[in-house]
């Protein structure tokens, strides 16, 4: 009850002083405050002027801080939003390594393009923050995409690699996905975020249902599903924990305001290990900056980029641009004969008939005489499909409820977050668990 006395002793004196003003009605929901409301007002800036200009932040939160603009609602969705994270003791600890990793670049991409800010905070809503993250819907990565949106949009997804896990090109179809919603729903950013959860039918279909009744039109109006319901609420929420973060009493995790990786250019296909070696970074490390790498080596055909810790920036980039042929991915071509099998080659090459499917791009097992078949001479391919597998959910692992059990605890436990719990298991999170119910927890994926 101590983090909740400082906030309620500052709603009551923004009570008093706001009896005078006017407060706006938001349709079908409690009362909105604006200017602050029944929240503490935001820390005042710094005049800036001329001759004294604000100094830069510190620290991305305070980043952030500086230009939100969402904080200022207030509502009962929003109210129980902010609670739902309230009561999660552990989750900005969690959070805090992937912020580290990943939000100075989402603030530095959302500022570019000169957005709300607030959308910086959309991968915490829809992943945690977590580039691994799958949903029980297939949708992945930080901004949780569903394969036919990806499709939809043109995100390569194949063998080798998955445009929706890899952190920059995930971010920029996300942001240029949600400006063009924005401009299909006029600028209110409310409805293009409940179209980037709903889909952009469902929601237009909702304001046309709306507008036959004579009813409004504005996101807090119209019947949408139960995630859409809770997912705009909860964007708006951690806004105002990072509005107020002195007057909740939060410590949010220090997240330094500079670049944290760096790209490096690798001169074509190179196995991932030997950019972690010349990193002098461990493998996970390596592979949680270049999630959207699926394999053991880096993606034929692609930008012939990788990301690696700005600290250790040069001296891969001086050390790849030394590195022998023999050092990097190169491949045998193979003309099948009379009598073969992908079995038979495969045993020949000591590779997998799987790994020959995929790099040749084979349905089922069958091979024609005369064809040419392309095999990796990487000594480095056993670790192929096992790496695929867990470093794109980390180690996954069932779990059965047992009496006595909550969201919290599990999550407690396992060192996750219970954002984590509700998105891998499609769950309602207003309802309880069930003694046997089953559930998937994917344990160090990002």
């Amino acid at each position: 009850m101590g983090r909740f006395l400082p906030l309620l002793l500052l709603q009551a004196v923004l009570l008093a002083a706001c009896s005078t003003q006017p407060v706006p009605d938001e349709p079908g929901t409690d009362v909105v405050v604006s200017g602050g409301g029944l929240l503490p007002p935001a820390t005042p800036l710094p005049r800036r002027d001329a001759n004294r200009p604000v100094a830069p932040p510190n620290d991305v939160w305070e980043r952030i801080r500086r230009q939100l603009s969402f904080h200022t609602m207030h509502n009962a969705q929003i109210g129980a939003a902010r609670e739902h994270y309230l009561r999660q003791s552990r989750y900005l600890e969690l959070i805090g390594p992937r912020a580290e990793r990943y939000l100075y670049y989402l603030v530095t991409e959302v500022e570019r393009r000169d957005l709300p800010i607030e959308l910086a905070l959309l991968p915490l809503v829809e992943s945690a923050l977590n580039p691994f993250a799958f949903s029980n819907q297939r949708a992945a990565g930080l901004w949780q995409f569903m394969p036919a949106t990806a499709d939809y949009l043109g995100m390569r997804r194949d063998w080798w690699y998955d445009a929706r896990l890899d952190v920059r090109d995930s971010t920029r179809y996300a942001l240029d996905y949600l400006q063009a919603l924005n401009k299909d729903f006029g600028g209110d950013w409310l409805l293009t975020l409940a179209a980037y959860n709903a889909g952009k039918g469902r929601v237009q279909r909702a304001i046309k249902r709306n507008t036959a009744r004579g009813l409004e039109t504005d996101y807090w109006s119209l019947e949408l599903p139960r995630e859409t319901r809770h997912y705009v609420p909860r964007l708006i929420a951690l806004s105002t924990l990072i509005a107020f973060e002195e007057a909740l009493e939060l410590s949010l995790p220090e997240v330094p305001n500079h670049p944290v990786f760096s790209p490096v250019p690798t001169g074509g296909q190179i196995e991932m290990l030997r950019v972690a070696e010349l990193a002098e970074i461990d493998l996970l490390e390596l592979r949680r900056f270049n999630p959207g790498q699926l394999r053991w080596a880096t993606a034929p055909g692609g930008s012939d980029e990788i990301l690696v810790p700005v600290h250790a920036a040069t001296q891969v980039r001086n050390a790849m641009a030394e590195l022998p042929e023999s050092d990097r991915v190169t491949w045998q071509h193979y003309r099948i004969r009379r009598g073969d099998s992908l079995i038979t080659i495969a045993k020949r090459f000591d590779t997998q008939v799987g790994l020959l499917r995929a790099v040749n791009n084979i349905n089922g097992n069958l091979i024609r005489a005369g064809d040419t078949l392309m095999i990796p001479n990487s000594a480095a391919w056993q670790e192929s499909l096992a790496m695929a597998e867990n470093s794109r959910t980390g180690v996954r692992r069932g779990y059965r409820v047992r009496r006595g059990d909550s969201l919290y605890e599990i999550a407690t436990r396992f060192k996750i977050t219970i954002d984590d719990i509700i998105a891998w298991n499609d769950l309602d999170p207003d309802r309880y668990l069930q003694p046997g119910q089953s559930l998937t927890l994917y344990l160090d994926g990002g």
